[in-house]
């Protein structure tokens, strides 16, 4: 339906692209910025990766899961969908990925991984 408002033509469409519903986040990524926090957070921990495989970095890692349970975000499914997020890439810097074959952020089976990655029993996360 095209409505006309004054001299411009009004069209409703819903093909916006990407969106998403938490750019408030934006204020978390401020606060991080004041404070270094995943900064901090990530150097407490060694990565044994081999560091040619990588594609998303333990700040990253560590940053989607604070970012996320921040956001209310607390279960590793709901990753497969912020991996794509335009506000979770502005975050955490990461808009695109280094490989075509890979999303920017990372999902749910490599955070899972991640947490729960413990050498002889003993892990930070």
């Amino acid at each position: 339906m095209v409505r006309q408002v004054g001299r411009r033509r009004v069209v409703p469409a819903f093909d916006g692209g990407t969106v998403s519903s938490d750019a408030g986040a934006l204020l978390l990524k401020r606060a991080d910025e004041a404070i270094g926090l995943l900064d901090r957070l990530a150097g407490c921990f060694t990565d044994g990766r081999d560091a040619r495989l990588i594609e998303h970095s333990v700040r990253t890692i560590l940053g989607q899961r604070v970012f996320g349970i921040a956001l209310g975000y607390e279960d590793l499914n709901d990753h497969e969908t912020l991996r794509h997020d335009p506000v979770f890439g502005v975050l955490l810097g990461k808009l695109k990925a280094g490989r075509a074959d890979c999303a920017p952020l990372a999902g749910k089976s490599t955070l899972n991984r991640f947490e729960l990655s413990a050498r002889d029993g003993v892990s930070r996360y």
